[in-house]
């Protein structure tokens, strides 16, 4: 796709103008339906999101919060990664019934995009300072590879995008109807077992759509991954479009390609389109997939707006034709499916041999949870043991790259001093948890220092559990976390506790998963446990797999087929 110049105004193909009375009312601009049908369709309209940044650097860096437009202030300010934070002290049980302007605290989340999860030292330690300057340290790792700090004042964030900005870092649609961060392998272009690197796919990208104003109003988010590794290291599934590394038995290492991911409340796996994709046509896919969805997308409904929906009612063969008929202009070659990964875990935790002799070190954080200072002291490690190179993952862990071997062993040491542990246990490694209601304003409950203590209290109760296992934990139904697809998916709400009252808690999802066999775990009808319970639930349901488990049956494998009883 080489001609980006019209920001506005969408191709309108012959064969949509023939059957524009098909999808009447859902608000699909190749359908010739240009007319807002709701008020997040108005407000792009009416202002591209992109064009905020100018409002904050001049009107509201200087008057402050209460100068900001309501507009701008719930919609558009997310085209640069802002979001309003969770007034203290509202609880969960107000989260539906209160408005916006009553949720929200006049600070903000700030979503720094690392495509790729490719960082410098430099930058990784411009994070830092900028998390113990502006955000009073705080500094989550996401499962999107990305990086958000929470307390930061409008009045700051002129200063925050010129000391990232200074090292190539950008918060340039790390939100909003847009091309979110493009995921990537965190050990592309070294790991030993490489398919092959997409680092060059996803620098292309990147340079092609962020900021890009054909593609700023999108019917909702859209999300990308991109990776060669035979690990599937980055939940291909669940994204709006992947690439994922095969070999092809005729024309070599390339790309297979899926459309129609996303979890939320109505999750779907993607779909494979039967389409092999070589590493220079990567980029040229992308735009014309990011561009069928900027037409063709629903937006009557924010609720059925995403790309899995349209993927859904048409069908992979439909998709791929109007994508290489109408946006290509030529035919995909056919291709083979990934093969199963030969690992459970795909996170690169613990010490690898890379390709060129030296080592990647990966060290897994609690759910995610760092702080500025941390990071900082990550990046002088790093430098101190012979590295600039460090990345972050889609399971909320970082991995510092090309560490001699007489190093290895020092910086693991050092980690660990920080409580960065390179062999984690089953429960560190496998736990995720969102934001939560600390700082969101969607969520119900507490899951970042509810997860963390499910860690020490499994450590304490299962020292030898040593099953890869999942336990994701989400403050709300949105699925930040994954839920869906973990073995123990964690959805937060309020529930009945024994007593009666309404306290914290949280449904039960069992026997998710990605890569081996996806799929969605099991909803057992009534189950759900108060945020006290939880320790005494997971521990009661992993002795139930240990007792019933046959040899090598996985956690969600016997999920599946047990009795509700069991999983009670």
């Amino acid at each position: 796709m080489a001609d980006t110049a019209d920001t506005h105004a969408p191709r309108t193909p012959a064969t949509s103008r023939r059957k524009a009375g098909r999808h009447r009312g859902e608000g699909q601009w190749a359908a010739g339906h240009l007319t807002p049908l709701n008020g997040n369709e108005q407000n792009k309209k009416d202002d591209d999101g992109l064009n905020v940044r100018t409002r904050i650097e001049t009107i509201y860096a200087h008057g402050g919060f209460q100068s900001i437009d309501g507009a701008d202030l719930r919609g558009r300010m997310r085209w640069w990664g802002l979001y309003t934070q969770r007034k203290p002290g509202v609880s969960g049980g107000k989260t539906a019934i209160l408005e916006p302007e009553e949720l929200e605290d006049e600070y903000f989340m700030l979503r720094v995009r690392i495509d790729g999860g490719r960082l410098t030292t430099e930058q990784l330690r411009t994070v830092g300072d900028v998390s113990q300057e502006f955000a009073r340290g705080t500094a989550d790792l996401t499962d999107r590879q990305n990086i958000q700090f929470h307390w930061i004042r409008v009045e700051d964030v002129p200063e925050i995008w010129r000391r990232l900005e200074s090292v190539g870092l950008s918060t340039t649609e790390a939100c909003g109807d847009t091309p979110r961060v493009v995921l990537g392998s965190p050990v592309a272009g070294i790991a030993a077992d490489e398919i092959i690197d997409g680092s060059p796919a996803v620098e292309e990208i990147n340079r092609r759509v962020v900021g890009n104003p054909a593609y700023s109003n999108l019917p909702r988010k859209f999300k990308t991954a991109v990776s060669g590794s035979p690990l599937l290291d980055v939940a291909h599934e669940i994204n709006d479009v992947s690439f994922v590394g095969v070999e092809h038995p005729e024309y070599g290492p390339g790309f297979d390609l899926w459309v129609g991911g996303g979890l939320s409340t109505n999750p779907k796996i993607g779909v494979r389109l039967g389409a092999w994709v070589p590493l220079e046509d990567v980029a040229d896919v992308h735009e014309g997939v990011v561009a069928l969805f900027r037409d063709y997308g629903y937006r009557r409904l924010r609720t059925r707006a995403r790309l899995k929906f349209l993927v859904a009612d048409w069908g992979p063969e439909r998709f791929r034709q109007v994508l290489e008929d109408e946006y290509l202009q030529r035919k995909l070659a056919d291709g083979p499916a990934p093969e199963e990964p030969v690992q459970r875990w795909r996170d690169h935790v613990g010490v690898h041999r890379q390709r060129d002799g030296r080592y990647y070190v990966g060290f897994a954080p609690r759910v995610g949870r760092v702080d500025g200072a941390t990071l900082s002291k990550v990046a002088d490690l790093a430098e101190a043991h012979g590295s600039q190179r460090v990345r972050s993952t889609v399971e909320q862990k970082m991995v510092v790259l090309d560490v001699p071997e007489e190093q290895v062993e020092p910086l693991r040491e050092a980690l660990s001093a920080l409580d960065l542990t390179t062999s984690p246990s089953v429960f560190r490694r496998g736990t995720m948890a969102c934001t939560g209601i600390e700082f969101c304003k969607l969520a119900i409950v507490e899951t970042k220092g509810r997860g963390s203590s499910l860690i020490d209290e499994l450590e304490r109760r299962l020292p030898e559990f040593d099953e890869p296992l999942t336990i994701n934990l989400n403050g709300c139904p949105n699925s930040c976390a994954r839920i869906q697809t973990a073995d123990i998916g964690l959805k937060g709400q309020l529930v009945t506790d024994a007593e009666g009252n309404q306290v914290a808690g949280y449904q039960v999802h069992l026997g998710g998963s990605l890569g081996m066999e996806p799929g969605f775990g099991r909803k057992v009808r009534g189950l759900k446990v108060t945020a006290e319970e939880l320790p005494d639930y997971v521990e009661r349901v992993l002795r139930a797999y240990l007792a019933e488990r046959t040899e090598g049956e996985r956690f969600a494998q016997w999920a599946a087929r047990a009795e509700d009883g069991a999983l009670k």
